[in-house]
């Protein structure tokens, strides 16, 4: 990996590393092979490892207080704070952390920062992320079309339910380690030089859509505004790309400035983008 790039270039190079694997040949005279250093189609064959207080050298010296691993791998911080000392004191030491100063390398291979405490429960971003944009993970509390509903994610609600304390609650849906796979995996994204991972909404929107296309289904997906329309697009569109043989995605606008707008996030998806201004050039477009 280049350190000398930007912070932002070593994570999207390493991530690229994480879900791509690496093309190695085990003698010079072998053609290469890809390697997976995580095994996404089969989560129990991973090695998943939590450690305390891991001792991290850089240009100071710094301890978090929860690394998580993956085959050796860290892919998770999360700083703990007591109950009376609020969680942005958390992300605002994630957030330092990261500076060239603190222990920047360490990141390049973090996918999920989090903090949290007791009263308030975690708030978690990505690498790069700053301390605004931390959300809370939530559950899916859309009553309707329950058949549209994740398994796993029926599955996980049902382990919470159990569960009394807000933290344990909210740690478990987001870290239980199928659902952490597949955030890796399918909902981060590298958007003009800031990494973004989904929200919760987005996640949950996500997952139905999946659910019914792979029964051969439409619907709507009804998102406010600022919910992040565009980047639930930008996950939809490559899950469509990648997993229904012969699809074909069309985006329809009704205003210009969307046009450019979604041009510039779906950059790096495999997709050929074609304007038309009227019912008949869409018909055309439709037919080739």
């Amino acid at each position: 990996t280049d350190f000398s790039q930007s912070s932002y270039h070593t994570n999207k190079e390493v991530y690229g590393i994480l879900k791509y694997g690496l093309k190695l040949a085990e003698h010079t005279d072998e053609s290469p092979k890809t390697n997976y250093l995580i095994n996404w189609e089969q989560p129990e064959k991973n090695n998943f490892y939590i450690a305390e207080e891991v001792t991290v050298n850089g240009n100071v010296e710094k301890r978090p207080d929860l690394v998580l691993y993956i085959n050796g791998i860290a892919v998770a911080v999360i700083e703990l704070k007591k109950s009376t000392v609020s969680v942005a004191d958390g992300i605002r030491q994630n957030v330092t952390n990261q500076r060239e100063d603190f222990i920047q390398r360490f990141f390049s291979t973090i996918q999920i920062c989090a903090a949290a405490n007791d009263s308030e429960g975690l708030r978690y971003g990505t690498s790069g992320t700053t301390e605004k944009y931390y959300l809370e993970w939530k559950e899916d509390c859309f009553t309707e079309q329950l058949q549209d509903k994740d398994d796993l994610d029926k599955f996980i609600e049902s382990k919470c339910e159990k569960q009394l304390n807000l933290l344990e609650k909210q740690c478990y849906r987001i870290f239980q380690k199928d659902r952490l796979l597949d955030i890796i995996h399918n909902f981060i994204i590298y958007d003009s030089g800031i990494k973004k991972v989904c929200r919760y909404n987005q996640f949950y929107a996500l997952k139905r859509c999946q659910k019914r296309l792979l029964r051969n289904q439409g619907g709507i997906v009804w998102h406010t505004q600022g919910s992040g329309k565009s980047l639930t697009m930008v996950w939809l569109s490559k899950w469509i790309l990648e997993n229904i043989k012969g699809s074909r995605v069309l985006i329809i606008t009704d205003r210009e400035e969307l046009d450019d707008q979604i041009e510039k996030i779906f950059t790096g998806v495999d997709l050929k983008i074609a304007r038309s201004k009227s019912s008949d050039d869409l018909l055309s477009m439709l037919d080739n």
